[in-house]
């Protein structure tokens, strides 16, 4: 289904980059909605397309992955809320997802290689339902339960230690006569099938906004800064691992959970530990057939390696533990009517079709819109107003359509439009492109208040207060038009102070957040001006190397007038392609953007950008590791290398800084020693990565 997509292999340097900047910005979008407003808009199955797709061009281009890529955070990070902010002493991690028994065989099959263990080497496994419920870590000092706290971005997670009280299943006290000093217990607060209907039952009574599923009721009962709230509402918890810990009473995930559940905490009444993949996938599929029957909402079965020293020797890749996956369910389906296709514009200019339905339950939850991506998507599926479509969704959240059961029907077909419905500019689709967008830039309100929004964002300035509905507010008023408008916000004061809803405070606090950014990182100001092409990652890259932002105009403006040399200048710096040498040079060839650049510089002034690097002895250096290595694998050397701000490359060049060698080593050895490389053997490898400890 979806789109046909150019195979990873098949792609050129640029359309990877290109499309790793896309991903990941659309998956933090999604990841927003998800985690931090529980009002998701795509299907589970639908954004594990885009965690694989992303996946796929990464591992094709590793030289391409980003610092903000999707594979390097989890969750998303706790803007503006009532609650207080924890720092998690050790982050919590997502997990990477399987979806058939041969991809679970495979990661299976990776644990092995990573451990370098022979096939006779028995390996267990535990396996238990992935409830669909919320995060939560729980700390305990001294068996007295301390802080409460959300997963959030799995850095920083929400407070909510006054309202975790109310749970019965979580207790105050550790049921032992020898509690760890320090131990964080984590697990899911989940609400059940039923007390979710008896809640929706009593919103509806009382005329107040319904829940769309349990996942939703209970993260809106846990977050809130009234605990008496969360006190009404039934909500459950159990345990399935632990984060900080001054000491860790078992060797095994399986006797672990064991102790957790002695000191007091419900475990999954399906956990279990088995010592074979194929264990695993019947444990999955005696899972799935007690699904429907269950008193709670699952949406798959994780695994995790059982011994708890293999699990610290396998580590993490950037968000994921490499000890455990989570085998998801299929999509459940549903049949409806699509009524009609309204077209919204974004930050970008893309026209994006929403799909508006006839209201349908589909596994408990009622779903009303579908998205339809593009204009190619609507022609692939043929779907007008009035079609029977079969939409599928899995969790919580807006299915895809599947199939339009009645495209043969004699109806007018949808005519994608040719100009912006909110600006009347031409729309239209760039050579090799599917997404349509308008053309009207800063002129088309849509534009300017999403590219406003974008520029405040966590990921650029990071202005606290200036949320989504201010900047509409202010937008409707005239008070903003560009981002320099931002900064001249202090002079209207009282003019803010007169609007329904601003006090002193809240007006004081939004301006002194604006002052903390008059000199502001420069990658962050360049990412929030929303050049196409230019991502958080990229304006890094630019900006170590430029460290002005008028060095950078230079060389972009040169570009934009036909300079061949100054093109060839940015496309010689490392990860920087043609596409984005493109869209400087288009940005500053308008005269509008050019204004909006000296516009906000005459009201910011950021400083020289320098990139600070990690304290090892290999921090910052490209590192080879060839022949066989007798105390470890290659996936775990190379691991130990990231972890030290090393970067892990393949093959040897003229821009490798060390080679380490086992016994065997071949071609690379003689390449290096050719280049004049240094060279040095695993023992000498082990001394570098104990002394960075």
């Amino acid at each position: 289904m979806g789109i046909k997509q150019t195979a990873p292999v098949d792609m050129s340097e640029a359309d990877a980059a290109n499309e790793l900047m896309r991903l990941a910005k659309q998956i933090a979008y999604h990841d927003r909605l998800y985690h931090a407003e529980d009002t998701p808009e795509i299907t589970d199955p639908e954004y594990d397309a885009l965690v694989r797709r992303n996946a796929a061009i990464e591992a094709a281009f590793p030289n391409l992955v980003r610092d903000d890529s999707p594979s390097r955070k989890v969750g998303f990070a706790i803007a503006a809320s009532p609650l207080s902010k924890v720092t998690h002493e050790v982050r919590m991690m997502s997990l990477d997802n399987a979806f058939n028994a041969e991809e679970v065989a495979e990661w299976a099959a990776r644990v092995r290689r990573f451990l370098a263990l022979d096939d006779s080497d028995p390996v267990a496994f535990t396996a238990e339902d992935k409830i669909d419920g919320l995060s939560c870590s729980l700390r305990y000092e001294n068996g007295k339960l301390v802080v409460a706290a959300t997963r959030g971005d799995g850095q920083v997670g929400e407070d909510v230690t006054p309202n975790v009280a109310h749970i019965s299943d979580i207790p105050q006290q550790l049921v032992t006569e020898t509690p760890p000093e320090v131990f964080e217990v984590r697990g899911e607060v989940y609400m059940e099938k039923q007390a979710f209907a008896a809640l929706n039952a009593a919103q509806q009574e009382a005329g107040a906004k319904l829940f769309a599923n349990p996942r939703n009721a209970a993260a809106g009962s846990l977050r809130q800064k009234d605990a008496s709230v969360t006190a009404k509402r039934a909500l459950r918890f159990w345990a399935h691992g632990w984060g900080a810990a001054s000491q860790v009473p078992a060797e095994t995930q399986y006797d672990m959970v064991a102790v957790l559940r002695q000191w007091g905490f419900p475990i999954s009444p399906l956990f279990t530990r088995v010592d074979s993949v194929e264990g695993l996938i019947a444990h999955y599929e005696t899972i799935g057939r007690a699904r429907p029957d269950l008193g709670y909402e699952i949406d798959g079965v994780v695994y995790k390696v059982d011994r708890l020293d293999y699990q610290q020797r396998l580590g993490f890749v950037a968000k994921a533990p490499r000890w455990a996956l989570a085998h998801k369910f299929p999509a459940e389906r549903a049949e409806t009517t699509l009524e009609q296709i309204d077209i919204q514009v974004g930050r970008t200019g893309k026209l994006t079709p929403v799909g508006r339905l006839a209201p349908v339950l589909v596994g408990g939850v009622t779903v009303t819109n579908v998205t339809l991506h593009n204009r190619d998507e609507i022609e692939r599926l043929g779907v007008r107003p009035g079609d029977r479509i079969v939409i599928q969704r899995a969790g919580d959240v807006i299915p895809q359509v599947v199939e339009n059961l009645t495209r043969d029907a004699a109806r007018e077909p949808f005519v994608f439009p040719d100009h912006c419905p909110e600006c009347g500019s031409e729309a239209v689709a760039e050579d090799g492109e599917v997404d349509v967008r308008c053309t009207g830039g800063l002129i088309c309100p849509a534009q300017r208040t999403e590219r406003l929004k974008h520029f405040v964002s966590r990921g650029a300035l990071d202005i606290d207060g200036l949320g989504e509905k201010t900047i509409d507010q202010f937008f409707a008023l005239g008070w903003l038009e560009s981002p320099a408008d931002i900064f001249r916000l202090r002079e209207r004061r009282e003019e803010i102070l007169a609007l329904e809803g601003w006090k002193e405070k809240s007006v004081d606090n939004l301006l002194a957040s604006i002052e903390a950014r008059r000199e502001p990182d420069a990658a962050r100001l360049l990412f929030g001006l929303g050049i196409r092409h230019v991502g958080a990652v990229t304006a890094r890259d630019l900006m170590k190397h430029f460290h002005e932002l008028p060095a950078l105009r230079t060389i972009a403006q040169s570009a934009s007038e036909g300079d061949a040399d100054a093109a060839a200048s940015l496309t010689s710096i490392d990860g920087i392609g043609t596409a984005v040498v493109e869209a400087l040079g288009d940005f500053f060839h308008e005269d509008h953007n050019r204004e909006v650049w000296e516009d906000i510089l005459s009201q910011v002034s950021p400083p020289r950008y320098e990139v600070e690097t990690k304290n090892s002895a290999v921090a910052g250096k490209t590192v080879v590791f060839t022949g066989k290595l007798e105390t470890m694998s290659r996936d775990e050397a190379k691991a130990q290398a990231e972890r030290l701000g090393a970067k892990a490359s393949g093959s040897v060049s003229a821009k490798t800084d060390l080679l380490v060698a086992g016994p065997g080593a071949g071609s690379k050895l003689k390449k290096a020693a050719d280049l004049g490389i240094e060279v040095i053997d695993e023992a000498e490898w082990a001394a570098i990565v104990a002394a960075a400890e």
